[in-house]
């Protein structure tokens, strides 16, 4: 069967004709806008992040310089021993599930599905009173709501 436009009569041509334009319709609606929808959704977050980034890279050096100082390490005990200490009394022991030596005074500390929250105060609580900072970290969602998998590296200072 060979398609011709010319052998059709006038209807099948007009069907045709307005088939090809619908089609087109709904690719342009159903394809097209969205997706320019997206990528303008997506610069706007970008430049979003963008300024917020400018903002803390001119703020970061003043909040760091009007934070407390180092505190020394309370006691001669490993960092291990300290940083699991703290893990449990924070409320972390269950989500700490690996701990091992990371180059001189490191620490690689691995949680699973830890609220943040208790994260957050637990780092805040070593900084503060044992002086362990944070150096690196990965988090991810663990699936529930402020529930996280985390991976981070903590050095003695």
């Amino acid at each position: 069967m060979k398609f011709d436009i010319a052998n059709m009569n006038e209807r099948e041509r007009r069907m045709v004709m307005f088939g090809g334009i619908a089609v087109v319709a709904l690719l342009l609606l159903g394809v097209v806008l969205p997706l320019d929808r997206s990528v303008s959704s997506a610069q706007t977050r970008i430049e979003k992040k963008q300024t917020d980034l400018q903002w803390m890279r001119t703020v970061g050096p003043e909040l760091a310089s009007a934070g407390p100082p180092v505190a020394p390490p309370s006691s001669q005990e490993s960092m291990l021993v300290v940083v699991d200490r703290a893990a449990r009394e924070a409320g972390l022991g269950n989500s700490l599930t690996n701990s091992e030596p990371s180059g001189a005074g490191g620490l690689r500390v691995r949680l699973e599905k830890a609220p943040f929250g208790l994260i957050v105060g637990w780092l805040a609580r070593l900084a503060d009173q044992h002086g362990i900072r944070v150096e690196s970290a990965t988090m991810d969602n663990a699936g529930e709501p402020g529930v996280v998998n985390a991976g981070l590296v903590l050095r003695s200072q």
